[in-house]
């Protein structure tokens, strides 16, 4: 009989199979430790409101007027309540200009925001 002189392997945990077995776990780790972005749908506000058509998004102005100070902007596809309606300076020679629902009393341009529902004039509204 022939003996060895080799002494016996321990299974060596850096094979293949570990090497799966670390990146299967790795993966794991990452997915459980990233939270899942639920993509929710925006709430659409009450009657009346708008919908910004404006691609680059839009201007929220502290009067109806492109010359007033910008408060903030909203993207595109943002949905806004709307309070009442103004005329005041043409844009793309629409002269309606929205009070945006909202506590710090903006305005945006007619020309960028889709209505839906009836938006009365300003004058019509206690605001």
């Amino acid at each position: 009989m022939i003996m060895s002189t080799a002494p016996k392997r321990r299974p060596s945990w850096r094979g293949p199979a570990a090497r799966v077995a670390a990146t299967a776990l790795g993966v794991l780790a990452l997915t459980a430790s990233v939270p899942a972005q639920a993509a929710a749908p925006a709430a659409t506000p009450a009657k009346p409101y708008g919908t910004v058509t404006a691609v680059s998004g839009l201007n929220q102005r502290m009067f109806p007027s492109t010359d007033s100070a910008v408060k903030g902007t909203l993207r595109h596809g943002a949905k806004v309540g709307l309070v009442c309606r103004v005329r005041a300076q043409a844009i793309a020679g629409n002269d309606l200009w929205y009070l945006v629902r909202d506590a710090r009393r903006v305005w945006v341009p007619a020309r960028y925001v889709a209505a839906t529902g009836s938006v009365k004039y300003c004058k019509d509204v206690l605001v």
